[in-house]
């Protein structure tokens, strides 16, 4: 078995998308016109593209209307993540997970189980090599008591068929994993809303959160930059396009990011 580092990697797998063409974008644009005139929300699409709908969408932000926002979705493919960070990941409650299970996926007879190291650690040629080696020993640990368990368990059901015996086997990797250390990669599928992804935007983007965090939410926030400009010119860590929010817990580096010739 050999361990192999990994490094968070986000990829757009899916968005929502308008019955005409174009971005995103207009999907929120109907949304929010709809709330102010008359018209039906066919008629609205028929007069919407990507450069109106971007301009009625900057002023939308500039007005706080978010609700329209929650009319598209996005969802991403994330891999080379810790559980560690997966946990953080599921706080953001309003958003839809599928997460690789440890139960349904043996790692134990792979020939590679990836797991991540902190920065700190990887720079640090001593550190590193104490840390590999625990992780190494915790790795051998848990493929041990895979084979212990189902030992076990087999042994109580000598006659067991190869049906038995999978569920058996799922049965020692489900008792087993609790020796699986928090650095143990996962693999997940995130779906969240817009309105939902800005708020994740702007807390996992700041210097204080977590960098394993940041680093999938930095990169998250360059993807949906590409495809929805104006809805997401606001999010981010709130330093970049605004006022600090922390006070007295501020990095006291903001990024101050210029909005029209203005801070904002």
């Amino acid at each position: 078995m050999k361990l192999v580092p990994v490094t968070p990697n986000v990829e757009l797998i899916g968005y929502s998308k308008p019955i005409i063409e174009g971005s995103p974008e207009i999907i929120v644009a109907a949304a929010a016109k709809l709330c102010y005139s008359k018209s039906g929300v066919t008629k609205l699409l028929e007069n919407l593209n990507d450069q109106n709908s971007g301009e009625f969408i900057n002023k939308l932000m500039a007005m706080g209307h978010q609700s329209p926002v929650e009319h598209t979705y996005f969802t991403f493919g994330i891999e080379g993540i810790s559980r560690a960070c997966s946990h953080q990941l599921v706080r953001h409650r309003i958003a839809s997970y599928s997460q690789q299970s440890q139960r349904y996926v043996d790692i134990s007879d792979g020939d590679e189980i990836g797991y991540v190291i902190p920065p700190e650690t990887l720079n640090d040629k001593n550190l590193r090599i104490n840390y590999e080696r625990e992780i190494q020993e915790e790795f051998n640990a848990y493929r041990k008591m895979v084979i212990n368990l189902y030992e076990k368990y087999l042994s109580l059901l000598p006659e067991a068929t190869e049906k038995e015996k999978k569920a058996i086997r799922k049965k020692a990797l489900e008792d087993a994993r609790y020796l699986l250390p928090n650095a143990c990669e996962t693999k997940l599928v995130m779906s969240m809303n817009a309105r939902s992804l800005m708020n994740f935007l702007n807390v996992r983007c700041c210097e204080r959160s977590q960098w394993e965090i940041r680093d999938v939410a930095n990169q998250t926030l360059d993807i949906v930059n590409v495809i929805a400009p104006n809805l997401f010119s606001r999010a981010g860590a709130p330093c970049t396009y605004g006022k600090c929010p922390e006070g007295v817990m501020s990095c006291g580096n903001p990024k101050v990011k210029k909005l029209g010739g203005l801070s904002k």
